[in-house]
């Protein structure tokens, strides 16, 4: 493996001229510095969003061809890629297997074990764990573009010809050496020197928001900008799946009720039977055919008239 990039020449680990007085500061003189480091990230990750689309797409192509996602990281890093995954089953009924985490050292109770970040072995261990194969891709997470514990893991994802993409946020990372596509964000130094929770780490959400995201919108999860495969689990998500069913219809409270209740309280299922004229089995069998994607059920519906 290429030796590590020295931790100094990192961008993210550079002292910022603008925060030297940060412990000299109001409460407030200290918040507005750190807002300002924080307003520059959007416009970092504007700058690669040709690479984040591309991401999207091959991540879209691989869960099409019954292939899993999964994100590997340490720290900061794995933490935001577990939350990510974990959110994906309630926002766009996505089953828990779908999208995946590792994160180094595991999910430490009360203080993670930051060492295990230091052993590449390790993640490509508990990828063979997971069965990766090739149909699957996997996304590395590192500020530094550096950690041991992703490089293994993209540089197994590789060796077994599943799709690997890099997030990091140092320029010639090394994760991004060793993954398909490197999607690199340099936000600069942190307003706390080294803490890439801060700017760092909101940069990486925002990407790892937008790659799933937009993913789970061109698999069918949406229809509009509507949260269309939501699991109603709870009182809230009930309410908001019948909002969500009378924005897309403009159907009466009484008429989405009924739709909801014959569907088993499907969104889909509801949308298809008020939008396309038809019973809830009919519904169900138009989204088969339109393999779960609302807008292309109506028009099969709509051909059927």
């Amino acid at each position: 493996m290429q030796q590590p990039i020295s931790l100094r020449t990192l961008d993210t680990e550079q002292r910022n001229p603008r925060t030297t007085q940060l412990d000299n500061c109001s409460t407030l003189e200290m918040l507005t510095l750190l807002n300002a480091e924080d307003a520059l990230v959007p416009a970092a990750v504007a700058e690669v969003l040709p690479l984040v689309a591309d991401a999207v797409d091959r991540v879209t192509a691989a869960l099409r061809g019954g292939g899993r996602l999964f994100y590997v990281g340490a720290g900061t890093s794995g933490r935001l890629g577990l939350l990510d995954a974990y959110e994906c089953p309630p926002t766009f009924g996505a089953p828990p297997e779908l999208v995946q985490a590792l994160l180094a050292g595991g999910l430490a109770r009360e203080r993670a074990d930051e060492s295990a970040e230091d052993d590449p072995a390790r993640s490509a261990a508990e990828l063979r764990e997971r069965d990766l194969s090739a149909a699957d891709v996997v996304v590395g997470i590192a500020a530094s573009g550096r950690t041991p514990y992703v490089v293994g893991a993209l540089q197994y994802a590789a060796s077994i010809g599943a799709a690997t993409i890099a997030l990091a946020c140092s320029r010639g990372s090394l994760i991004g050496a060793a993954a398909d596509l490197a999607i690199e964000v340099p936000v600069g130094p942190e307003a706390l020197t080294g803490s890439t929770r801060l700017k760092a780490g909101s940069a990486q959400k925002l990407v790892l928001n937008m790659i799933s995201t937009a993913t789970m919108v061109k698999l069918g999860k949406a229809y509009g900008n509507l949260m269309v495969d939501m699991s109603p689990t709870n009182v809230k998500l009930r309410e908001r799946s019948k909002t969500i069913v009378s924005m897309a219809t403009g159907a009466s409270d009484e008429a989405v009720a009924e739709a909801m209740e014959a569907s088993g309280h499907q969104v889909k299922t509801s949308i298809v039977m008020l939008l396309g004229g038809v019973g809830p089995d009919e519904a169900g069998g138009l989204l088969g055919r339109a393999e779960g994607v609302v807008r292309e059920a109506l028009r099969l519906a709509a051909e059927q008239r």
